[in-house]
């Protein structure tokens, strides 16, 4: 099995680059390469807002918690990623954005857990 990672977007996401090495990319693999490190860090954050999330949760937060994990991978991968013939596609701006966002959506409910308590019926969606 093949594996492309998506540039299917890249020329319209050079511009999240600017002001760095990546601000413009000399060809397709260097602009994969700047992509690809963004989406790490991206994954990285969420793996962080999901561990301090997932502290604050009693045992059925973290059961809805990983549940909805769960939900949000499929559509994620669903969204972002493709295969065709012996190919696997990934979209990597679509991914990092739904990382991203994914991350905003755990913040939030770290913040309403220390604030005001744990909602556990918002963890899905």
């Amino acid at each position: 099995m093949k594996i492309i990672l998506g540039t299917m977007l890249l020329l319209a996401s050079t511009g999240a680059f600017a002001n760095s090495a990546c601000d413009r990319p000399h060809n397709d693999f260097d602009g994969l390469y700047c992509l690809n490190k963004v989406y790490q860090q991206a994954d990285t954050d969420l793996n962080v807002a999901y561990k301090a999330l997932s502290g604050k949760l009693d045992a059925s937060g973290i059961s809805a918690l990983r549940k909805g994990e769960g939900q949000w991978m499929e559509h994620r991968n669903e969204s972002c990623s493709m295969r065709h013939n012996d190919a696997f596609l990934v979209d990597l701006d679509c991914a990092t954005q739904a990382t991203i966002e994914r991350t905003q959506f755990l913040q939030s409910r770290y913040r309403e857990c220390v604030s005001s308590g744990c909602q556990n019926s918002k963890l899905l969606p």
